[in-house]
């Protein structure tokens, strides 16, 4: 499995970004597909997943603002609307199964940065 996400940027604080992940290599096995972020000196946190292609979970401070979504390629989105100072981070792209631990593979990351 290969992940490769891209999007990432600088924006000023109220903009958007787009991060897409394009997926390769996925398999029936693995159901669920998310957008991870990590901080300096913070630990990696989830942002949003999404179970089977259509069932999306985010985390609270995200919500209302981004929106996960991925398409028949299984190319992942991540609309980051509304985005603040705190969303600065690299953002991860994750795909795993939810029945099969082992299979839990994670792409490189992209810097987004918000300015105040």
């Amino acid at each position: 499995v290969q992940l490769q996400a891209s999007g990432g940027g600088l924006v000023q604080a109220g903009g958007s970004l787009r991060l897409s992940c394009a997926a390769s290599g996925i398999t029936p096995f693995i159901n669920i597909m998310g957008w991870y972020r990590q901080s300096p000196g913070k630990e990696r946190e989830m942002v949003a997943d999404i179970t089977g292609g259509a069932r999306a979970n985010y985390a609270d401070s995200v919500k209302g603002r981004f929106t996960i979504s991925s398409d028949a390629s299984k190319t992942l989105y991540l609309q980051m609307n509304s985005l603040k100072p705190e969303d600065t981070a690299v953002y991860y792209c994750n795909a795993r199964s939810d029945v099969f631990r082992s299979l839990n593979y994670w792409g490189k990351g992209t810097l987004v940065t918000v300015s105040s």
